[in-house]
């Protein structure tokens, strides 16, 4: 148990909505510690604790972690921020809860904490926007350098600009796949949504906008919620 409690933000999205970039920003204006599943999760697998090494015992066999786990190592990743003389007032969580069922059991270990969720802030994107998006990147496969075809074009149609190589586009950046991916997320996401809608925290922002409008407008929402200055 946590020696004080705290007040945590979801924020959810489709890919390609900019939820990463908006997190990265609004954190630190909420004195919240960003935290992404994805990347805690690699780190700690690459630690040597009994917890790194039980998720890892999922991950290498292709198993998927059980939600319990992926609870368990959220708790105490927040108990080691929030613990001490950290100024921290709770976490900004991105890539979890992905269904209804780890909404709920995050709910559960939250109020076994004392803690509260202030905020579930959906950057809402339309689709065919995303399809833009994600669908026109291309990297270079030499150097990694990225680009856009619409956003951040290279000099030269089809040539990288550092090292002159040929552009090419990932297998998983096609129409045909981030149709797929897109597909998995409305299907499995929806009902979260409307699972904090019913329950009041659900705050919906306009993603298609400016990155700065975007996150200006999440921090007028949030910050009545915590009383930062």
């Amino acid at each position: 148990m946590a020696e004080k409690s705290a007040a945590h933000v979801i924020i959810m999205g489709p890919q390609g909505a900019g939820k990463g970039t908006q997190a990265a920003l609004i954190a630190p204006r909420l004195h919240l510690e960003h935290i992404s599943t994805g990347d805690l999760f690699r780190e700690v697998m690459a630690g040597d604790s009994e917890l790194g090494q039980e998720i890892r015992s999922y991950v290498d066999r292709g198993a998927l972690v059980p939600d319990a786990l992926t609870i368990r190592m959220l708790m105490d990743h927040v108990d080691h921020v929030l613990g001490g003389e950290s100024e921290m007032r709770g976490m900004l969580l991105d890539g979890f809860p992905r269904n209804q069922a780890q909404a709920e059991a995050l709910d559960l270990a939250l109020r076994e904490r004392g803690d509260r969720l202030v905020s579930v802030v959906h950057v809402d994107v339309p689709r065919e926007r995303l399809m833009e998006r994600l669908t026109g990147r291309l990297v270079c496969p030499n150097c990694g350098a990225t680009y856009h075809r619409g956003f951040n074009p290279p000099k030269v149609e089809g040539v990288c600009d550092v090292c002159g190589s040929s552009l090419i586009q990932r297998s998983d950046d096609t129409p045909e796949a981030v149709e797929r991916r897109l597909s998995i997320y409305y299907e499995q996401t929806a009902p979260v949504l409307d699972y904090y809608r019913a329950k009041g925290l659900l705050l919906d922002v306009d993603g298609d906008r400016p990155i700065v409008d975007v996150s200006e407008r999440i921090v007028e929402a949030l910050l009545p919620k915590f009383d930062v200055d």
